[in-house]
């Protein structure tokens, strides 16, 4: 073949799979629903500290990742979140970075989080990094030279005022983790602020190039290969430019201060902007997700961060519905129709677990029944129409374990506020995956924090041969949220709708099949007669008992759930 016809070849070819690619409504609808992967995504949260340690030095790290995705792919999971990986003084473990394109020693290596990436997209488990945009540590080389002098290239990039004309800071303002929200330094004779520890001064995000640089920071990450980003304390990135005083309510927080409103700190308008910027980033790399932490009082303000044209945050967290901290039935009936109905058609993402709050098992009064409760809670989290975040050791009934003393505390929060308040150690505990030494996490004889007390029973390995365990029962849930059309993009609609113990909803395709789910949020049996089904009858595809459904008649236990095929 003469040069000139083979280029016209070549061309050719090309034309033709582009146009195929472009053209073909089942190619266009593949990549569109593996850009949108998240929409029915069951994400696990991993704290590396925690979850399994390869090289024997009691910490958790990348290649103790690595060696258990055989596991989170057996589990069913679609992707990882891991807390904070970057080199960090570790005055808030890890939420304090120090270098956002690097990867803390105590972790591993570059080349490990490499293999990480690689060992993750054979099991098709994307892998999602947590970036801290409101903050540096103390140590971040830009706050060194921020510090240094007013007149320094980076003097602007974080928030310096001047004090009151006594010394005092400038406002009121308190800091999360406790006391005055600002601090002094020499060398500039001014004050920065710090919405959390002392040694986390906030980034001046009004600074147009603090953005360019996190913004750059994301692109490295994405080139890594990354699926999006967790974004840590997001709604805290902007504070009143007129540093006004914040209202000052009753009584004291856990750490002696005055109580505050935060109205000129949390939730400013300008949030958004950075948030659209944020999307346009990632945007460059399809695929990508943005996550929220994002504590807020109802979902009008949630369905304001996915952005006026959904152009904002693809999955802020609603950390309202998991987090009501008792089977309040109503409550939680509405806060599942409010994220039905109040965002706009966008996805929620649930979660009942995460690593700065006490664990489910002991946030919600089990009344005896702690077994029934845990698989309640899993059937309330991967059955509604949502996105599902679990956090490691969920899936196992992993329980909190408080230090005894103050001396035994790791978190510096519990250092500050003991006794009233004991920091988060106890939900941060070593995964336990088997009865061995350390539960199997480490082969020290010493751990970082120590493994739970209820490792021998509680953990992995056991419950994988226990056909009837906790982790079973997710694994099964987890499938059938997959496999059952109904449950991954049916139609949400509440059933029996006044009942004041029994959250019932149905899932529904338009071909006219449903799923029924059915929780009973109470410590008692509970008779169900529900009008909507009366003439039907249901196939128990999993329930946390024995039970038949005849004619939208059944019991419920105390505690119980079921999801049910329709007939």
């Amino acid at each position: 073949m003469r040069p000139g016809t083979l280029r016209r070849w070549l061309c050719r070819l090309a034309i033709s799979t582009l146009s195929t690619l472009l053209f073909n409504p089942i190619t266009a609808r593949a990549a569109d629903a593996d850009n949108n992967w998240w929409k029915t995504a069951v994400i696990y949260e991993i704290y590396p500290r925690s979850f399994g340690d390869a090289n024997g030095d009691g910490i958790g790290d990348i290649n103790g990742i690595t060696a258990h995705l055989d596991y989170l792919k057996d589990l069913g999971v679609d992707a990882i979140w891991i807390t904070p990986f970057f080199p960090s003084p570790l005055v808030d473990f890890g939420y304090d970075i120090s270098d956002y394109r690097a990867i803390d020693p105590q972790f591993g290596t570059m080349a490990d989080f490499d293999r990480l990436m690689a060992e993750a997209t054979k099991r098709n488990i994307r892998v999602i990094a947590d970036m801290v945009l409101n903050h540096t540590s103390d140590q971040h080389p830009w706050f060194i030279e921020s510090k240094s002098s007013r007149t320094n290239p980076k003097a602007d990039w974080f928030l310096w005022r001047d004090g009151k004309a006594n010394g005092q800071p400038p406002n009121n303002w308190i800091s999360i983790f406790g006391h005055s929200a600002w601090q002094y330094v020499d060398t500039r004779n001014q004050f920065y602020y710090h919405a959390f520890y002392k040694e986390q001064p906030d980034l001046n995000w009004g600074n147009s190039d603090v953005r360019n640089a996190m913004y750059d920071v994301l692109r490295f990450w994405m080139q890594k290969g990354v699926a999006g980003f967790r974004l840590d304390a997001v709604t805290h990135l902007f504070e009143d430019p007129a540093l006004r005083d914040e209202p000052t309510t009753s009584g004291t927080n856990k750490f002696g201060d005055p109580n505050h409103d935060t109205i000129y700190t949390d939730n400013l308008p300008q949030v958004h902007d950075v948030l659209r910027d944020l999307r346009k980033v990632t945007d460059e790399y399809p695929g990508r997700v943005l996550i929220g932490e994002t504590y807020l009082n109802n979902a009008n303000d949630l369905a304001l961060m996915y952005g006026k044209n959904n152009d904002e945050l693809q999955l802020p967290m609603d950390l309202q519905y998991g987090f009501v901290n008792s089977f309040d039935t109503a409550k939680t009936r509405q806060l599942l129709v409010d994220a039905e109905t109040k965002i706009n058609g966008n996805t929620p993402l649930f979660a009942f677990d995460n690593h700065d709050n006490p664990r489910s098992t002991e946030r919600y009064d089990q009344k005896g029944h702690a077994d029934a409760v845990a698989r309640l809670i899993a059937t309330m989290l991967l059955t509604p129409k949502d996105s599902a975040l679990l956090y490691y050791g969920q899936e196992i009934g992993m329980t909190d374990h408080l230090p005894r003393r103050k001396e035994d505390v790791q978190d510096p929060i519990g250092k500050i506020g003991w006794p009233r308040e004991k920091g988060r150690d106890a939900e941060r505990t070593p995964m336990q995956w088997n009865a061995d030494n350390q539960a199997g996490f480490s082969s020290t004889k010493k751990t970082w924090l120590p493994v739970g007390s209820d490792y021998k029973t509680v953990n992995v390995a056991s419950e994988n041969k226990d056909p009837n365990s906790l982790l079973n029962f997710y694994k099964k849930l987890i499938q059938l949220r997959k496999s059952n059309a109904q449950l991954r993009e049916g139609e949400f609609v509440i059933v029996d709708p006044n009942n004041p113990s029994v959250l019932s909803f149905m899932r529904r395709t338009p071909d006219g099949k449903s799923v029924l789910v059915s929780c009973n949020l109470t410590a008692n049996a509970q008779s169900l007669a529900i009008e909507e089904l009366a003439n039907k009858s249901g196939e128990v595809l999993i329930s946390s008992s024995p039970l038949q459904i005849a004619s939208g008649q059944f019991s419920l236990p105390p505690f119980g759930s079921v999801v049910a095929q329709l007939q």
